[in-house]
C-alpha cells in the first residue's frame, strides 16, 4: 500500500469508465509535510536570517504552499499507480483528479475518473491481409531532384518576344460583367509564370503569344465557387495588357551551386550522394506512411465492433478539430468554429484511437520493448537534416516531452513493422515518385 496507509476504492460507472476514490489520512500527510519543512529549515538561506535559524513560521510562509503541493502530486500518484497495478487495470488516456467534498473530519479524499483499454479479445494478426510497397532511389529521381533545386535558384530575364509556356508574365488586368467593371477604376496588377496556374486557365492560356504592350479582351465565365463573388457563376469581358515579359535563366550546377546546399567540396558526386541519402529518408518515412495506413486500416476493419472509450474518442476529435484550425489559420483562413465542430472528426478519431489502443495491446501481450538501436537510428536520422545534428541529438536527449514523442513514433512502428511481417503479406513494387505521391 502506499507510503501514508491511503485507503483506495474502484468502482465501475460505465463499460469503460472507472473512478477511483483516494482517503489519506491528515496526520500522517502533516507529518510527512512537517518532515520536509524541517529539511528545508536546516539549510533555507533567508535574508535577516542565520542558516538554520529560520523560525517555522518564516519557513512554512515561505515554502508550505510549494512542499503540500508537492507531496500531494506525490502521494496520489504512488496511490493511483499502486490501485491500477493491484486491480490489474488497463488504462486509455489519462487519468481526471478531483477532491472529493466526501471526506471525513481527519481525512483527505480525492476521486481519479479514467477510461480503460477494451477487451479486442484474441488478436490474430495472421489473419490481417497486408500489401508492403517497396520502392527505390533511381538516379532520374536525384537527377529530378537537381532539377528542382535549380528551378528555386533560377533568375529572369525581360524579352521583347512573344510570351510561352514558363515565361513569367506581369500583366494588368480588369473585368467587365454586364454594367459592373471591375476594379471600378484602374486595373489589377500581378505577375504569373505561364503553365502553373497561377491565373484562371482561360485567362492564363490566352496569355501565350502575347509580346510587351499587347492587349487582349478574353470571355471567361466563371464556376459558381470563384474566389471573388462579384464573378461567380457569370460571364465576365476580362481586359488583360502584358507589360513584360521574362524568360526563366537557370543556374548551371557548377562548384558555387553545390557549394550553396552546403557541400564544401562542390564536387558533384559528394552532391548526388547527399541528395541520394535525403531522398532515402523521404521515401522511407512515405513507405512506413503507407504501411501504417495499411496496417491501421486492417486493425480499424477487424476490431469495426469493439466499443471505444467515448471520452478519450472525444477528446481525439476535439485535437484534430484544432490542428485542421490552426493549419487553416497558417493559411490566412479565419473561421468561427462552433462548439460542436468536432462532431465531424468523430468517426476519424474513433479509428485514430482504435488503431492505437490494439497498436498498445500487441505490443503488451508480445512482451515488445522500445529497440535502442532503432531509437538511436531514428534520432540521427532526424538531426541528419540539421546543420548542426550533434545539437540536435543533445536537445532530444535533454527534453522528456521530445524524447517521449519519439520513443513513441518508434515503439509505434516497431509494433507496425512485426503485426506486417506476421500478417498475410505481398510486395508491390513502385517507382519513388509513386511512393512519395500520397
Amino acid at each position: 500500500m502506499p507510503a501514508v496507509d491511503a485507503r483506495v476504492s474502484v468502482e465501475s460507472v460505465g463499460n469503460l469508465e472507472r473512478r477511483m476514490t483516494f482517503r489519506l489520512p491528515t496526520e500522517r500527510f502533516e507529518d510527512q509535510v512537517g518532515s520536509r519543512l524541517r529539511d528545508i529549515a536546516r539549510t533555507a538561506r533567508i535574508k535577516g536570517f542565520r542558516p538554520g535559524k529560520v523560525p517555522a513560521k518564516v519557513i512554512e510562509q515561505r515554502y508550505g504552499e510549494q512542499v503540500r503541493g508537492e507531496i500531494l502530486d506525490g502521494l496520489l500518484r504512488e496511490g493511483f499507480d499502486e490501485a491500477v497495478r493491484d486491480n490489474a487495470l488497463r488504462l486509455a488516456g489519462s487519468p481526471r483528479i478531483e477532491r472529493s467534498e466526501d471526506a471525513g473530519d481527519k481525512e483527505l479524499a480525492y476521486v481519479a475518473t479514467f477510461e480503460v483499454v477494451p477487451d479486442f479479445g484474441e488478436i490474430d494478426v495472421s489473419r490481417l491481409s497486408i500489401t508492403r510497397h517497396t520502392a527505390e532511389v533511381a538516379e532520374a529521381d536525384i537527377d529530378r531532384m537537381i532539377e528542382n533545386l535549380r528551378m528555386q535558384r533560377r533568375s529572369w530575364t525581360a524579352v521583347t518576344r512573344p510570351a510561352q509556356a514558363e515565361d513569367a508574365v506581369d500583366v494588368e488586368t480588369w473585368s467587365q460583367v454586364g454594367d459592373e467593371r471591375l476594379p471600378a477604376e484602374g486595373a489589377e496588377r500581378g505577375v504569373t509564370v505561364i503553365g502553373t496556374g497561377g491565373m484562371y486557365p482561360e485567362i492564363e492560356n490566352a496569355l501565350v503569344g502575347m509580346a510587351k504592350g499587347d492587349e487582349k479582351t478574353v470571355e471567361v465565365t466563371f464556376p459558381a465557387d470563384w474566389r471573388v463573388p462579384q464573378l461567380a457563376g457569370k460571364t465576365a469581358q476580362v481586359h488583360v495588357k502584358i507589360e513584360q515579359v521574362s524568360e526563366q535563366v537557370l543556374p548551371e550546377v557548377d562548384a558555387a551551386f553545390i557549394r550553396s546546399f552546403g557541400v564544401k567540396s562542390g564536387e558533384l558526386d559528394q552532391f548526388r550522394s547527399d541528395i541520394r541519402a535525403n531522398l532515402e529518408r523521404e521515401l522511407k518515412g512515405a513507405l512506413m506512411n503507407r504501411l501504417r495506413r495499411q496496417v491501421g486500416e486492417n486493425l480499424a476493419s477487424a476490431y469495426a465492433e469493439v466499443e471505444m472509450p467515448p471520452k478519450l474518442v472525444e477528446n481525439e476529435a476535439r485535437a484534430m478539430l484544432q490542428q485542421a484550425v490552426e493549419q487553416a489559420r497558417r493559411q490566412g483562413q479565419q473561421a468561427e468554429v462552433p462548439d460542436n465542430a468536432h462532431e465531424g472528426f468523430m468517426d476519424a478519431a474513433r479509428k485514430r484511437v482504435l488503431v492505437g489502443l490494439v497498436v498498445g495491446e500487441v505490443a503488451r501481450r508480445n512482451e515488445l520493448r522500445l529497440d535502442p538501436k532503432r531509437l538511436n537510428e531514428t534520432l540521427r536520422l532526424i538531426a541528419s537534416t540539421y546543420e548542426e545534428p550533434d545539437q540536435v541529438v543533445e536537445l532530444y536527449r535533454n527534453d522528456p516531452q521530445l524524447m517521449s514523442g519519439l520513443q513513441n513514433r518508434v515503439m509505434e512502428e516497431q509494433v507496425i513493422d512485426w503485426i506486417a511481417e506476421r500478417a498475410q503479406h505481398t510486395e508491390q513494387a513502385m517507382s519513388f515518385q509513386e511512393a512519395i505521391g500520397s
